[in-house]
C-alpha cells in the first residue's frame, strides 16, 4: 500500500526531531485509544502508515459462566470474556498499557505479553491486586502474532481458567487485505466431573497435572463457533483466521475441513507456508491462515487431534453462501451398490458380553425417573458435542453426506432400529458410515429422546433400560 506523502514527512520529521534530542519518541507520536474486540471479531486493520502512541485499558474479571449447555464453570479472564480481547498495534508503536483487576476478584492477576521484549512480557510490571491498577509501556518491536496470558502463580491455573487473548503487530507496511477476518482461540479445561456433566464444576488440579482435559473447545466453551455462532462468509471472499491456542496444556492440529490453507503464517511469525492442510499451533503460540471460498457450504474448523473434536468440543462451522461451482465441487455423481463376498459374521460370545456399562445400573434407574423435560436437556447436550457436527444444528443433516434427523423415516418408523445403530454403527441411505458411538445406555437415551422430541417430532420418551435391552439383544441394524 502507497505511504502518502504528508505521512512521509511526518515520520521524517518526528526522526530528525528524535536525533536532535529536541524531544522524545514517545512524546512525539499521536496518540490513540486501542481498539479491543472479542472473539471472533478482529478490530480493522491499521491505515496509518507511522508509529503512534496506543493505550490499551484491560480489565481482570472472575465470573461464572457455561462451558457447555447445563454445564458452569468460574472463570477467570481478560475483558470479562474467554478468550480475552483482540488487541491490533503496528511494529514501532509504543504501546502504554493499563491492567486493571476489578474490586470483587479473589486474587491478584498480571499480564505477560508474548509481543513485549523485557522481563516477564510486562508480568512483573503488570501485577495487581483486587481493585488496584497497573501501567507499563512497551515499544512493539518485532511483527506477528502473539499470545497473551495471566502469569501470576499459580500460573497453569490462570491460564486454565481462561486468561489468554491474542495481539497483533502488523509489520510497518500492513497485512494484506483480505475480505473476512476473524479470531479463533483454542483452549483446554480440566474440570472436577467427567465430560458434559451437568451443574458447576471446579477446576480441577490433579487432571491438568495429569493433561486429562474433558474439554477442548474454540473460543471458550462447545459450541461457541456452531449454529446461529457459526462464522459467516460468501463465494468470492477471501478469509483470513487469526488462530491462537492458549493451552495450558495441549498442542492443537489446526484443519478446516474441506478448504486448503492457501498461506500459512507458521507459528504467527514473518514466514509463509503455502498450500497447507493441517497446522500446528503449539500452547502459548499462533498462526495465520488465509484461504478463498469457491464453494458454498459448511465447513468445519478442527482439532484434527479428532476425538478433542466431536468428543470434547474443538468443533467450529464456517458457513458459506454463493453459488455452485461444479467445476471446483461436483457434489454427488453417482450412485451404485457395491455387493463384496460377504466375510463370515462372527457372533457374540455369551461368556464375554460387554459388561461396561453394568456398574451404572444405579445411575441408569434414577436417570429413567427424571421426566421428559430433564431427559430432553441431558440429550441436547450429548447431541451438540456428539452429533451436530454431521447432523447440523437443526437436525438437517448435510445433503448427500450426512442424513436428517428431522423428520426421519428411520429413527420414527423403528427406535429400536435407530438404537442399535448408535449402538453398533450403521450404514446409511447415502452409503455414508456412521461408527459406533461411545456412549453409555443413559446418554443414548437422553440423545434419542431429545430427537424423538425436536423439529416437530411429539415422539416419547426413551428410557436407559431400552437402550440396555437393544445393547443385550446383540442385534444391528440389519437384524430388524
Amino acid at each position: 500500500m502507497r505511504v502518502s506523502k504528508q505521512s512521509a514527512v511526518y515520520v521524517a520529521m518526528v526522526g530528525l526531531l528524535c536525533v536532535a534530542g529536541l524531544m522524545t519518541s514517545a512524546h512525539a507520536l499521536p496518540v490513540e485509544q486501542a481498539v479491543l474486540t472479542f472473539a471472533p471479531e478482529v478490530p480493522p486493520p491499521i491505515e496509518r502508515r507511522h508509529p503512534a502512541k496506543v493505550v490499551v485499558h484491560l480489565e481482570t474479571t472472575e465470573y461464572v459462566g457455561e462451558l457447555a449447555d447445563g454445564v458452569e464453570y468460574t472463570f477467570w479472564t481478560f475483558g470479562d470474556a474467554v478468550p480475552g480481547p483482540f488487541i491490533r498495534v503496528r511494529k514501532g508503536d509504543f504501546v502504554e498499557f493499563n491492567l486493571h483487576n476489578r474490586s470483587d476478584s479473589t486474587v491478584p492477576h498480571n499480564i505477560d505479553l508474548h509481543a513485549v521484549t523485557g522481563p516477564g512480557g510486562g508480568a512483573e510490571a503488570t501485577l495487581a491486586a483486587p481493585g488496584h491498577s497497573a501501567t507499563f509501556t512497551f515499544t512493539a518491536m518485532n511483527p506477528g502474532l502473539y499470545v497473551y496470558h495471566c502469569a501470576t502463580p499459580p500460573v497453569g491455573m490462570h491460564v486454565a481458567n481462561g486468561m489468554y487473548g491474542l495481539i497483533l503487530v502488523e509489520p510497518e507496511e500492513g497485512m494484506p487485505r483480505t475480505d473476512r477476518e476473524y479470531y479463533v482461540m483454542q483452549s483446554e479445561f480440566y474440570t472436577g466431573g467427567m465430560h458434559g456433566e451437568s451443574g458447576h464444576q471446579p477446576f480441577s488440579q490433579e487432571k491438568a497435572l495429569d493433561e486429562r482435559p474433558d474439554y477442548v473447545v474454540f473460543n471458550g466453551r462447545v459450541g461457541a463457533l456452531t449454529g446461529d455462532n457459526a462464522l459467516r462468509a460468501s463465494v468470492g471472499e477471501r478469509v483470513r483466521l487469526y488462530v491462537g491456542n492458549g493451552g495450558p496444556n495441549l498442542v492443537s492440529s489446526f484443519h478446516v475441513i474441506g478448504e486448503i490453507f492457501d498461506k500459512v503464517w507458521m507459528e504467527g511469525g514473518s514466514r509463509i507456508n503455502r498450500n497447507v492442510q493441517t497446522t500446528l499451533v503449539p500452547a502459548g503460540g499462533s498462526t495465520i491462515v488465509e484461504f478463498d471460498m469457491q464453494v458454498p457450504g459448511t465447513y468445519i474448523l478442527v482439532d484434527h487431534s479428532i476425538f478433542r473434536a466431536f468428543n470434547k468440543g474443538a468443533i467450529g462451522m464456517l458457513e458459506v453462501d454463493g453459488e455452485e461451482n461444479r467445476q471446483v465441487f461436483g457434489g454427488r455423481t453417482g450412485d451404485s451398490v457395491y455387493r463384496p463376498e460377504p466375510a463370515k459374521e462372527l457372533k457374540p460370545d455369551d461368556e464375554n458380553e460387554d459388561d461396561s456399562n453394568s456398574g451404572q445400573s444405579t445411575e441408569m434407574e434414577e436417570v429413567s425417573r427424571l421426566d421428559l423435560s430433564a431427559s430432553m436437556g441431558k440429550g441436547e447436550q450429548v447431541y451438540r458435542m456428539t452429533c451436530l457436527p454431521c447432523h447440523q444444528p437443526s437436525g438437517q443433516g448435510i445433503p448427500g453426506v450426512f442424513p436428517p434427523l428431522a423428520q426421519s423415516d428411520f429413527m420414527l418408523e423403528n427406535i429400536d432400529r435407530a438404537i442399535a445403530g448408535v449402538i453398533h454403527g450403521q450404514r446409511g441411505r447415502t452409503d455414508q458410515i456412521m461408527p459406533p458411538q461411545n456412549l453409555n445406555d443413559e446418554q443414548i437415551a437422553n440423545v434419542m429422546t431429545f430427537v424423538l422430541n425436536s423439529w416437530g417430532h411429539d415422539e416419547g420418551k426413551v428410557r436407559p433400560r431400552d437402550v440396555r435391552d437393544v445393547r443385550r439383544s446383540g442385534k444391528r441394524v440389519d437384524d430388524f
